[in-house]
């Protein structure tokens, strides 16, 4: 039944490939015509094509392991912490090059796991893996979404602002208030992909967690409280990571060659 449900939706089939096909190529195109990388080279057009390669193959090992992950707690957990490593090490990178990007596993970790343990403490997430690895999926998603869009942010505008940074030194501010003074308002921007998100659920959009749900069986009401809970999690979680993010940044932990000023 979920099959012909999902089939419904979107079928599998030659047509369906051919479309993704089209889809890539025109988002490589559009971003090399355009020059849409910083350096104004073809790099980003790559990126594109790799990154969706990718995403099929891993998608495809996915589908075949959770198949088998969800019978076993043990890799179950594993499954769980690779997810987390992979999410680390690409909002790292992301942030930095440097040695510092490791950093970055804090905010997705720290509220991330207090989150999945309160929930599962409480009765709401069962240890399955049918249900942990979708609601810790989206989780760490949204924190990965919010580290590095309010890293970078914060990085950038300490950058471009570092004479507003001397000038707070000069005045006797601490090193880490005064990168505070910097980097807060642009880093807090990395909130509003998940604000527009809950603000226009059901009405420009209708997010996965309650199209899947319908899609499975569950009334529209369930499906409809599922996902209030998703994208109230989500928003905690978002919050969190750029908070851990702007401090991190404001100590130096979290840094760049050119913008890793001395405390």
């Amino acid at each position: 039944m979920r099959d012909l449900a999902a089939q419904a939706l979107l079928p599998v089939n030659a047509t369906l490939g051919a479309a993704l096909l089209v889809l890539l190529l025109v988002a490589a195109a559009t971003a090399a015509v355009f020059r849409l990388s910083p350096d104004g080279s073809y790099g980003r057009a790559r990126e594109i094509v790799v990154a969706e390669v990718r995403a099929a193959a891993q998608l495809g090992v996915v589908s075949l392991a959770i198949g088998w992950v969800i019978h076993h707690l043990a890799a179950l957990f594993a499954f769980l912490l690779l997810m987390f490593a992979v999410a680390a090490r690409t909002a790292g990178r992301r942030i930095t090059e440097n040695g510092s990007w490791w950093w970055a596993a804090l905010p997705i970790a720290g509220p991330v796991v207090p989150v999945v343990t309160a929930l599962t403490l409480a009765g709401l997430l069962p240890v399955r893996g049918i249900a942990m690895i979708p609601v810790t999926g989206i989780l760490i998603g949204g924190a990965l979404t919010a580290t590095v869009l309010g890293g970078r942010r914060a990085l950038d505008e300490l950058h471009a602002r570092k004479g507003e940074f001397e000038a707070g030194l000069a005045l006797g501010l601490l090193a880490r208030d005064a990168r505070l003074e910097v980097i807060r308002p642009a880093a807090s921007d990395a909130l509003l992909p998940g604000l527009d998100q809950t603000r226009t659920v059901g009405l420009v959009t209708l997010p996965g967690a309650f199209v899947g749900m319908l899609l499975g069986g569950a009334s529209p009401a369930l499906a409809g409280a599922v996902q209030l809970f998703v994208l109230i999690a989500l928003m905690a979680v978002q919050a969190i990571a750029v908070a851990v993010t702007v401090e991190l940044v404001a100590c130096g932990r979290l840094n760049r060659a050119e913008s890793a000023e001395s405390a």
